[in-house]
């Protein structure tokens, strides 16, 4: 099998440096290009063309969330998924992230091992967004979620146990916790992931987290599991 290709864009030599060592300490994952700015990360990406691109978000000449907005509309990337590893966990920087295209989201107290797999798992299209990151987004959604009324034929598709394994992707739940939650395997939840997917036209888990509270299938303020 091949390794996942990697790009790391971020404006820091140390963290750079410190991402790369970790990752290719991994048979199955190859640092293939690095960038010091987004401007620069446009390029590199667009010439290595990775499975996964670890964006910084604060960064000079071009901020990650524009660099990935402009990357994700270029259908030579489309198989390039985005996942922010950044200091920041404020509101409005993460549902700025996910609207722009980011498949996941990670803070850099992410641990060797958690850096590892959540670029496995970003690459297999469960990418990471933990509750926490989860309550970030909707709160920086805000008064952008529209009425119920608005968007109530958007899941009419979606059978009843779709619309659960929805439920529990949208409350920050792996496969495996959703398999446990449901007593199924976690590869059927990976087929009705990728069924829900397809119906909703969403490229990723995050675009899912987004769909489900905008359609009020789950609600602002609904305890998370912990």
């Amino acid at each position: 099998m091949n390794p996942i290709r990697v790009v790391i864009v971020d404006d820091q030599p140390l963290i750079r440096s410190g991402v790369r060592l970790i990752l290719e300490a991994a048979d199955d994952l190859e640092v293939v290009g690095e960038a010091a700015d987004g401007q620069a990360g446009l390029q590199v990406i667009r010439q290595t063309r990775p499975d996964i691109a670890l964006m910084d978000l604060r960064m000079p000449t071009l901020d990650g969330i524009a660099a990935i907005r402009e990357l994700t509309q270029d259908p030579q990337l489309s198989a390039t998924r985005y996942l922010v590893l950044t200091t920041f966990d404020h509101d409005e920087l993460i549902t700025g992230a996910i609207r722009a295209g980011a498949s996941g989201y990670l803070l850099k107290d992410t641990t060797p091992e958690q850096l590892r797999q959540a670029v496995r798992d970003t690459a297999a299209g469960n990418a990471p967004l933990s509750p926490t990151i989860v309550k970030h987004l909707i709160a920086g959604l805000g008064d952008q979620l529209p009425a119920p009324a608005d968007t109530s034929e958007r899941l009419a598709d979606l059978t009843e146990r779709e619309r659960e394994v929805l439920t529990y992707v949208a409350r920050g739940l792996r496969n495996d916790e959703i398999a446990r939650k449901l007593v199924i395997s976690p590869e059927t939840v990976r087929t009705h992931v990728g069924r829900i997917m397809a119906k909703l036209q969403a490229r990723d888990r995050a675009g899912l987290v987004v769909i489900a509270y905008e359609t009020h299938l789950v609600r602002p303020g609904h305890s998370l599991p912990h």
